[in-house]
């Protein structure tokens, strides 16, 4: 695909959907390459964790510092990839994996009671003592067949995430 600045061409935009499991039609994607361009403001092809704090929404999520872990230096496909976890075409499937990895931040494939307290812990700032953060995530891990020292695989989180009621979607504007 060239430079950031370059225009994609159908082999590049076929080859994006493929990379994205066929989420975003071939004119979401056009969409989503003209945003890309928009944030890589150097051209370079990629975009840095500082680019992606431009965008409002994201630099106000409670959650933004582990999302840029899995965002800084994600090239156009990768990009795509990571936002078709937000699109209504993606499965429950591909929106757990997704929430396990934003718990799973040190990418070891097991999520510990800390690192849930951690995500907790941005989620609610100073609404909520740490002791009351880890007595709620007690009472659930027990009512879920686990404990404090258990470990959660992605099985785990498909198992207790698996819910139909679970919603994570953002709608691609298209031009």
């Amino acid at each position: 695909m060239g430079s950031a600045s370059s225009m994609l061409t159908q082999y590049d935009i076929e080859e994006v959907q493929e990379h994205c499991n066929q989420i975003f039609s071939q004119q979401e994607i056009v969409s989503l390459y003209q945003r890309f361009c928009q944030l890589d403001r150097n051209a370079k092809g990629f975009i840095s964790a500082d680019e992606f704090l431009s965008v409002p929404e994201f630099a106000m999520n409670p959650l933004s510092q582990r999302l840029l872990k899995m965002v800084d230096g994600l090239n156009f496909k990768d990009f795509v990839a990571f936002l078709s976890a937000f699109s209504a075409k993606a499965s429950m499937q591909q929106k757990i994996e997704f929430i396990f990895k934003v718990y799973d931040s040190d990418g070891n494939g097991k999520v510990s009671f800390m690192d849930i307290v951690e995500v907790l812990r941005d989620l609610s700032g100073s609404f909520m003592s740490d002791e009351q953060r880890e007595n709620v995530l007690c009472q659930v891990l027990q009512e879920a067949g686990y404990s404090r020292e258990s470990y959660l695989m992605l099985d785990d989180f498909i198992k207790i995430l698996g819910s139909p009621a679970l919603k994570m979607e953002v709608e691609v504007p298209v031009d």
